[in-house]
């Protein structure tokens, strides 16, 4: 029947407020998964839930709930939040919160909460006097509800002169401080349209002509920006350490922080004019043309915005790589990951002994660190929602016996080896060692890319898209009528050959445009997008290359970049030589 709660499994369902009354007044404790309805509660943890209630056998006082947060008014706080979050409710009071899907701390808060309802209807405890998490009130929610759905951004366009010199990370960070979410960034070239558009105000202006050329020379970050809700609290959850979180029973009942928010009494603009910067940067503050150039910029903005990215590292130690890479690879996609980049590498001692020090008081890490140095593993960057709780929950605790015992479906489990006894598996801990991780095992490499005169601005657009789905950051780009020397400075290896004339002519016709192109492995990746010099052998050996799509002959074949490292080199220095060599 529509709107009753139902049980599915061993969840109960709340998909409404007076559902969510109702629960309340379960008797003995409640386990709350509370989630987004975009993706769906946190199956990693229903094993667990499973095992605890034949385990416990305490069905009177031991109920498991999913919560859907878009829809019980009382949940509002939670909504737009990606990490599986559960609440703890004893006798229709919610007294505990735990962020992630931390199998051995969610386990350890039950069974002691449990332990607790035990005693006390023996007898010999007396109920503890819990903290109980507050939420917004339910009188509040309408505006709260207006508030979040009339957010106001603002659009922030960074100049090319301050992207070229670096002003533009001073001008992100001030914003930050300032008390601004970046919402959503974008480093692109303007459109000679769009920046007539979103200037038009100027248009006027005598010089307006050269600003449009100079606003087109290069590229800038296009930035939504919002404000930080001001109202809003910042929820601290359990630290995700069993041993942490076993100390003392104050520690359970996660009171809730007061964050100190910087009062704000200007606009953004009126607070980058005083700290000169409004030169480098431009602000759109109306809503009416935000909203149009959100559409423009970002036309996926409004429907991705509460989808969380993230990249993280994984890889697949030597045992489980050698024997069952591609089971395990189907399993990430199937997932919904999306492999960045992957490589196959053998660690050093110094690096396994880093990736392994969560293991280094144990008997067998002798035994691990000659097992990770034995042959390759496999290192994957993995991008998902939500990527680095998935990740966890996906592959369990570092132990095998551990994953036995709290998350038996686990690929911990699933693939675990009698080689060794931990997981054959490893995640990045938290985003912040990902980036350093990613960094470290994917160095980034620069290789130099020339998309030209021929190809029309529509065609420009849809190499740019090729070039940062393929994984590419355009670090720098500028458009160029070439001269001779400029194009020795990049055709320097073949000047000498009787075509050259034929090629300068060609580069002569219309501007080029230049750019710096980063990410591991760019040289042999930038080649492979570009497909075979000749675009119809491109048509048969690469039909998806930039070649084969919008290439006319050999001479005008759309892009050109460089063959080695050391070509790379020369020709990034000689064409972005800084004006200033103290800024290089």
């Amino acid at each position: 029947m529509a709107g009753k709660k139902r049980e599915i499994q061993l969840q109960a369902v709340i998909n409404n407020q007076s559902l969510w009354d109702e629960m309340l007044q379960n008797k003995g404790l409640t386990v709350i998964d509370v989630y987004q309805a975009w993706c769906g509660p946190c199956k990693a943890m229903q094993t667990l839930f499973r095992k605890l209630k034949n385990e416990l056998n305490e069905d009177e006082i031991l109920h498991f709930v999913v919560a859907e947060a878009d829809s019980v008014v009382t949940l509002q706080s939670f909504r737009d939040k990606c990490e599986p979050i559960f609440l703890f409710s004893v006798n229709g009071k919610i007294i505990a919160k735990i962020n992630g899907a931390n199998a051995p701390l969610v386990s350890k808060k039950i069974i002691n909460l449990i332990n607790e309802e035990r005693k006390i209807a023996a007898g010999e405890l007396v109920r503890p006097q819990y903290h109980e998490i507050a939420f917004v009130d339910t009188e509040d929610v309408g505006e709260a509800s207006h508030k979040n759905n009339d957010k106001l951004y603002n659009i922030v366009i960074i100049k090319p002169e301050a992207v070229l010199t670096g002003k533009s990370i001073e001008i992100k960070e001030k914003i930050i401080g300032a008390g601004y979410a970046i919402e959503a960034e974008d480093k692109r070239m303007l459109t000679e349209e769009q920046v007539r558009d979103f200037y038009s105000g100027i248009a006027y202006q005598p010089d307006f002509e050269d600003f449009v050329s100079l606003m087109t020379s290069g590229l800038s970050y296009v930035l939504i920006t919002s404000e930080r809700d001001e109202q809003e609290p910042s929820w601290e959850g359990t630290v995700p350490n069993p041993e942490t979180e076993s100390k003392e029973l104050s520690e359970d009942q996660h009171e809730m922080a007061t964050p100190t928010v910087k009062k704000r009494q200007d606009s953004l603009q009126e607070y980058m004019e005083r700290q000169h910067l409004s030169e480098f940067c431009d602000i759109e503050e109306n809503k009416v043309n935000v909203d149009k150039f959100i559409d423009i910029f970002f036309p996926d903005f409004k429907s991705m915005k509460n989808i969380k990215l993230e990249r993280i590292m994984a890889l697949l130690r030597p045992d489980l790589f050698h024997k069952r890479k591609e089971d395990v690879l189907n399993i990430i996609q199937d997932e919904g990951f999306k492999i960045l980049m992957q490589r196959q590498i053998v660690l050093s001692k110094e690096e396994a002994q880093t990736l392994c020090k969560e293991h280094k008081n144990e008997d067998y890490f002798e035994k691990l660190i000659e097992n990770m140095t034995s042959g390759p593993s496999l290192a994957l960057v993995l991008l998902r929602d939500n990527a680095l709780q998935h990740w966890k929950a996906l592959i369990g605790p570092s132990t095998v016996e551990e994953a036995k015992e709290y998350l038996p479906e686990s690929l911990c489990v699933q693939f675990a080896m009698e080689s060794l006894p931990i997981n054959q598996l490893y995640g990045s801990v938290s985003l912040e060692a990902a980036e350093k991780e990613i960094e470290y095992f994917f160095p980034p490499q620069n290789v130099l890319g020339l998309i030209k005169p021929h190809v029309t601005h529509e065609q420009r657009e849809e190499i740019f898209h090729l070039i940062k789905e393929n994984g590419f950051e355009i670090t720098q780009m500028k458009e160029l009528l070439l001269n001779k020397e400029q194009a020795d400075a990049i055709y320097f290896k073949i000047k000498q050959k009787h075509f050259y004339k034929d090629i300068l002519e060609m580069l002569s016709e219309a501007p080029s445009l230049v750019m710096v192109l980063t990410k591991w492995n760019a040289i042999s990746d930038w080649r492979r997008l570009m497909g075979p010099t000749d675009p119809d052998e491109a048509k048969l050996l690469s039909p998806d290359s930039i070649r084969a799509r919008f290439g006319q002959s050999i001479l005008k074949n759309a892009v050109h970049g460089s063959s080695n490292l050391y070509e790379a080199t020369e020709t990034i220095n000689r064409m972005f030589v800084p004006e200033n060599p103290e800024e290089n």
